[in-house]
């Protein structure tokens, strides 16, 4: 019953993550095209010596696009990774990872074959301890450099081919505030505000449910390699009839600030937040990617949104009515899609 699940991730493996190693930022990496990091755990590389992994050529789809999207090299995610990288880690059996160092969601161990299940449950159903645990591994994930990733502040062209590396360091948290941005933005076609807006990576098609599971599971993740507890998972909060923002708590998500209820109670640890890759339109209209730079205060607004594009939640009838939709996807498998049940889910 999935579907009626929205997974707590308030503010928003196949072995194309759009994401990038610390370790294959820098200029040789970048020149050469080659993404295969050691495994500290031998020295080689995708740890090779411990039959782990091996260095392979990049293998992809040659389906054509859509004609959703009719251009064909002016956006680096374009048949991702080749523009940055056409070598990386071939993880065998259950491991996985950049440098294959992981195991695969759902398997544990120093060999990655201890399988061992994940139970979400409902936030409303945690103790008080394990809310208070929810939050705090929450914002050390916010306030913690992550170790393994850093982000893209230009494209490719604008890397002069990798010898000019542009990236970043964000925190864990923001990596994924990053990777959601980036996989859904505009397609920049040159310019200041030359962008192609009918296509998004990530969305109104087919792959939506998919990206954004494995979008989650890697988050919960790297969640777990920051604290050490292997039993993390990520809780849901079942909306269906719900008449507003129930999470919306110091407890949980944060309340309405009383003086201004665009911004979060000083009272939650929410309320210091601070934001990035939020001004699209801005990162358009300048023909540049987010910097990455700290973008003021978190603001939600629960209640004042645009009634027009979503009205309230779904009601129990609604989840229930796209649950009984046999075809997962249909037509032209894009915004359009009737009696889809991808598109009724998005």
């Amino acid at each position: 019953m999935w579907g009626i699940r929205l997974i707590i991730f308030m503010m928003s493996l196949a072995p194309t993550y759009q994401q990038f190693p610390r370790l294959c930022t820098t200029q040789d990496t970048l020149r050469t095209k080659e993404c295969c990091p050691a495994w500290e755990g031998d020295g080689s590389a995708c740890g090779a010596w411990s039959g782990r992994g091996s260095c392979e050529d990049v293998e992809i789809s040659e389906q054509p696009d859509g004609p959703q999207y009719p251009f064909s090299g002016l956006d680096d995610r374009e048949k991702w990774p080749l523009v940055f990288y056409n070598r990386t880690c071939q993880c065998a059996g259950n491991f996985m990872g950049f440098n294959c160092g992981d195991c695969r969601f759902g398997y544990f161990g120093e060999n990655c074959n201890e399988r061992r299940e994940s139970l979400r449950r409902n936030i409303f159903h945690l103790t008080r301890a394990e809310r208070n645990r929810l939050i705090s591994y929450l914002n050390l994930a916010k306030q913690t450099v992550s170790r393994d990733y850093v982000v893209a502040t230009g494209t490719y062209r604008e890397m002069v081919n990798g010898s000019n590396p542009m990236f970043a360091d964000v925190s864990v948290y923001d990596v994924f505030v990053w990777m959601h941005y980036y996989v859904s933005r505009n397609a920049q076609l040159g310019g200041p505000g030359n962008v192609w807006r009918d296509v998004d990576f990530a969305h109104w098609a087919p792959a939506f449910p998919p990206w954004h599971r494995v979008y989650l599971l890697l988050w919960e993740h790297e969640i777990r390699k920051l604290t050490g507890d292997m039993n993390f998972s990520i809780p849901y909060w079942d909306w269906r009839d719900a008449q507003g923002c129930d999470v919306c708590t110091d407890e949980l998500m944060g309340a309405q600030s009383p003086q201004d209820p665009s911004l979060i109670r000083s009272s939650s640890v929410f309320s210091s937040w601070k934001v990035l890759c939020s001004q699209a339109e801005e990162y358009n209209n300048r023909g540049v990617l987010c910097n990455a730079r700290n973008e003021g205060p978190l603001r939600r607004n629960p209640g004042n949104h645009n009634r027009s594009l979503v009205e309230r939640l779904p009601t129990s009838a609604e989840v229930e009515f796209t649950l009984s939709l046999p075809n997962y996807d249909t037509g032209a498998m894009d915004r359009t899609a009737n009696m889809s049940f991808r598109n009724t889910l998005e």
